[in-house]
């Protein structure tokens, strides 16, 4: 089988070689530039499975390089490694597109779960789901509102399919947490609270289909 590709960005060269080293005894097949401006020419020259980006970066920074990424390509994951631990700048993150955000230090063996799990986001929905005029075709990531199609990122996808699953039914926050992101602590609440923030937004102009919200309990996907 052909390793997965992984961009990998990162300034720091004795970090990046360690993690490198380890993503390829995997393994990863991976790529590592060292600023964002020679990690956007190489995204547009090959291929990648996921993106690994670190966020300040020389020249142009992470956020920038996550925004001209996901300007040509919805469905790729995005995650974050960076050592801005504020939570504003993880949401910043998050509503860049990011599909996930690890502050440094991280645990190698967390990365090599989550960059895992992002590989095989295909594997737990494999038909489309329908509600009324919307169709999530989760396979290949994208979401047919009255005919029109929208591609959208691993976790706009999860979460998503989820709500699809249980229509016009409270879902509570803590169980749509432990179902696509395996926990229910506060940034991933906050993390949440971004996706469903992003979903209303693709909702808005189809008549009849709404997220509500049940203040501190959870979601509701109307029909």
């Amino acid at each position: 089988m052909t390793p997965a590709r992984i961009l990998f960005v990162e300034d720091d060269v004795n970090l990046g070689f360690v993690i490198r080293d380890t993503l390829e005894n995997v393994p990863f097949a991976v790529t590592h530039c060292i600023n964002g401006v020679d990690a956007w020419v190489t995204f547009q020259t090959e291929r990648f499975d996921i993106c690994l980006l670190d966020v300040m970066l020389p020249q142009s920074d992470g956020f920038t390089l996550a925004r001209q990424i996901r300007a040509i390509n919805a469905r790729i994951p995005i995650l974050f490694l960076s050592a801005l631990a504020n939570k504003d700048d993880r949401l910043e993150g998050l509503r860049l597109g990011a599909d996930d955000y690890l502050t440094k230090p991280f645990s190698i063996e967390e990365l090599i779960l989550k960059i895992n799990v992002f590989l095989r986001r295909t594997a737990p929905i494999t038909e489309p789901k329908a509600l009324a005029s919307v169709l999530l075709d989760y396979p290949n990531l994208t979401l047919t509102l009255n005919g029109q199609t929208q591609i959208l990122t691993h976790r706009e996808a999860d979460v998503m399919a989820y709500l699809l699953a249980h229509p016009n039914v409270l879902v509570r926050r803590d169980e749509l947490l432990r179902a696509v992101w395996g926990d229910d602590d506060y940034f991933m609440g906050r993390s949440l609270d971004v996706f469903i923030s992003r979903l209303r937004k693709r909702l808005a102009n189809t008549p009849g289909i709404r997220i509500d919200n049940v203040h501190g309990v959870g979601f509701v996907l109307r029909q």
